[in-house]
């Protein structure tokens, strides 16, 4: 996990989209669970995509359930490594929106 790195993971609105909806989410989620984000398709390959580069960024661990992944953040350890930077990020990418 390091700074550069959380920050080209979510340097991309789809990333953050996903991201924010994982955080919020009370469960591990799938990556077909993304397949529309803000009213887009996205393709299954360009979602694996997606949430390779978050993971590679440590901002999420995906655990293989079957033939599936699913997916969930790490905020404890995010929180505990960067306080609430990725938050704040976070908060700024919504106020622009």
């Amino acid at each position: 996990m390091t700074v550069q790195g959380i920050l080209y993971a979510i340097s991309d609105p789809v990333r953050v989209s996903i991201l924010v909806e994982l955080m919020d989410a009370e469960c591990a989620k799938n990556c077909t669970a993304f397949a529309k984000i803000n009213k887009t398709s996205i393709p299954k390959s360009t979602l694996s995509q997606h949430f390779k580069i978050l993971r590679e960024a440590g901002l999420i661990r995906s655990v293989r359930k079957g033939v599936e992944l699913q997916n969930r953040t790490r905020c404890a350890e995010l929180r505990k490594k960067f306080g609430p930077m990725i938050t704040e990020i976070l908060h700024a990418y919504a106020d622009e929106s």
